[in-house]
């Protein structure tokens, strides 16, 4: 049987996770939202070419569903790890997947507003 210490610490990890994973969502969810004005407000109020905004709104729709996937996955990694007693490090590909994203999506921003 767990000691109250090893109980409460489990309860703060479990908890942590539950927070980290809302995080996770609500990143999702600014991507969605960044998505929408990017693709479809920023062309409808200037006069500029759509397509380079409608390349980049969907580039952050895209980040905003790899972000509720990875949401999914990380908690449930987690979880499983707390309940068998180790610890769930996040992947390298993954890590570098989101960053790479992270750089095409801001140069592509960058590209946009030089323009």
């Amino acid at each position: 049987m767990a000691s109250a210490s090893d109980q409460d610490a489990e309860r703060r990890t479990r908890l942590a996770n539950e927070r980290t994973y809302l995080a996770w969502w609500r990143t999702a969810l600014t991507a969605f939202a960044v998505s929408i004005g990017t693709g479809k407000l920023v062309p409808a109020l200037t006069d500029e070419a759509p397509l380079p905004y409608t390349l980049l709104g969907t580039g952050f729709a895209a980040l905003g569903l790899a972000l509720v996937l990875g949401a999914f996955a990380r908690q449930r990694a987690v979880e499983r790890a707390v309940r068998e007693g180790g610890f769930a490090q996040i992947g390298d590909a993954w890590l570098i997947v989101l960053s790479l994203t992270g750089l095409i999506l801001g140069a592509g921003v960058i590209a946009v507003t030089v323009a």
